[in-house]
């Protein structure tokens, strides 16, 4: 293989073309249905404080968007109906074969759905991008654990998760935070990532949904016994290609979410970034029962073309930006 000069693209040209293809595939699956495409800010005056989450921030105290949702959710909260959007978004994060620090997320909401709906068209977007032939696959958050990590994540005790990851992966670091809750959350976060993410979507795709409600983010939680989170997530051979969420949309819950985030953050040592207060008056004016989604149209586009490196997929990549 010829090596590349410093001035040329890392994705073959065909890889470009075919990026081109999606998008053009995306906006017209949205158009056959009345979805506007909408554009808004990639620079904010707020940022994410999800704690597993950090935002480039700028010289002028604004900050890189890592997703558009905030922004998004203000559209629907004017009234504007079922939105969606490419966007370019920024996470502060090392590259690598999954994950480049600037990336595409295809992001839509659709008023009035529930999550379930809104799974179905995730599903027949991503058949009509090249993602699967038929049905995709299930399965709940606690019967993903209790088939692939052997113990019921809704009531296994810090201890327990603790243990399950060392028999399968060997020492691990230790959680940051005290509290037996983050503990919990941690060790099924490192189980998931290590142990059972890997085993999902290996001969078709397959949603997983219905979180712990530790692990809301922006979702609703719907009170089960245990109550869980209103949310899925899409693998595909292994690899998460999308997140969905029935929405919040009670603006002093989210509030409260966003301030028990900060505090988190300021427990770890991170840097804590104002929250989005635009959002919270938006909710607070009205923001309509809704589901939504973001995918990954990188790792999309790798598992379509089957590529090993998320760099081969984007015309230039984070060393060669």
């Amino acid at each position: 293989m010829t090596k590349l000069k410093n001035w040329q693209p890392r994705a073959e040209l065909e890889t470009i073309r075919t990026r081109g293809a999606l998008y053009a595939k995306i906006r017209c699956f949205f158009a056959q249905r009345q979805v506007l495409e909408v554009d808004t800010p990639m620079l904010s005056t707020s940022a994410t404080v999800d704690p597993n989450i950090d935002s480039f921030g700028t010289h002028s105290g604004r900050w890189l968007q890592t997703s558009p949702e905030f922004a998004m959710k203000r559209l629907l909260a004017a009234g504007s109906g079922a939105i969606y959007q490419i966007a370019r978004v920024f996470r502060l994060e090392e590259s690598g074969r999954l994950h480049n620090p600037e990336f595409t997320l295809l992001e839509w909401y659709r008023p009035g759905w529930d999550y379930r709906q809104l799974m179905e068209e995730v599903q027949l977007l991503l058949i009509e991008a090249g993602i699967g032939s038929g049905q995709f696959a299930s399965i709940t958050y606690r019967d993903a654990f209790k088939l692939h990590a052997g113990l019921d994540p809704f009531t296994a005790s810090p201890q327990q998760l603790r243990q399950a990851c060392a028999d399968a992966i060997g020492p691990a670091p230790e959680p940051s935070e005290a509290t037996a809750d983050a503990q919990r959350d941690f060790w099924l976060d490192l189980l998931m990532s290590a142990v059972v993410g890997p085993r999902l979507g290996a001969e078709t795709p397959q949603f997983l949904y219905d979180f712990p409600a530790s692990q809301a983010a922006l979702a609703r939680v719907r009170q089960d016994h245990p109550p869980v989170a209103e949310r899925f997530e899409l693998f595909w051979k292994g690899l998460e290609l999308a997140n969905g969420f029935g929405e919040l949309t009670d603006a002093e819950e989210q509030r409260r979410r966003f301030e028990s985030d900060q505090q988190r953050r300021g427990a770890r040592g991170q840097r804590v970034p104002p929250y989005d207060e635009r959002l919270i008056d938006a909710l607070a004016a009205g923001l309509p029962a809704c589901a939504g989604v973001a995918i990954g149209l990188d790792r999309l586009l790798m598992l379509i073309l089957d590529l090993p490196h998320i760099g081969d997929t984007l015309s230039f990549d984070f060393e060669r930006a």
